[in-house]
Formats: C-alpha cells, structure tokens, sequence
C-alpha cells in the first residue's frame, strides 16, 4: 500500500473528481439530447409541413442540454487546474 502525502492526496482527490464530473455530465446531456431528438423526429414524421418550426425549437433545447454539459467540464477544469486546496498544501 502507497502512502499519499497531503500535496498527493488533494492530486488525486482532484483527478479521480474530475473524472467522475465529466463522467456524469456526459450522461445527462447524452440521455437529453437523444431523448429530444428521437421525439422530433416523431413529430416531424406526423407533422412535415411544420419541420422548420421544430427543427428550430429542437436546436434551441439542444443548446440549453448541451450547456450542463458544459457546466460539467468546466467544474472539472477548476478541479484539476483551480483547485483551492493546493494553496492549503503547497503554502503558496
């Protein structure tokens, strides 16, 4: 067993969280945005004459999913490149 000093333990602290955050950010804008287009897909197959209308209402939601995403990635920046608990343990 490796023992991890304090510097060691706040880099893999940080690491194994950003991981997981950008794991569990691309799962809900994943579901999201399949789920968002499968049902536009439906309802231009019963409605063609209205497809610019959803086609246009359905980029606008995918923007707005796709934006936690996002939120995901940059809380794992901050993670692994702001970290605030490096000041604690390196004294800068």
């Amino acid at each position: 067993m490796v023992e991890l000093e304090g510097s060691e333990m706040v880099a893999f602290a940080s690491a194994l969280s950003a991981g997981i955050v950008m794991g569990l950010g691309a799962i809900g804008p994943g579901i999201g945005e399949g789920r968002a287009l499968a049902s536009a897909l439906q309802a231009i197959a019963q409605q063609p004459d209205e497809a610019d209308r959803i086609t246009r209402t359905l980029f606008v939601g995918m923007a707005m999913v796709e934006s936690t995403g996002i939120y995901a990635f940059v809380i794992a920046m901050i993670l692994l490149f702001a970290n605030p608990f490096w000041k604690h343990f390196t004294g800068g």
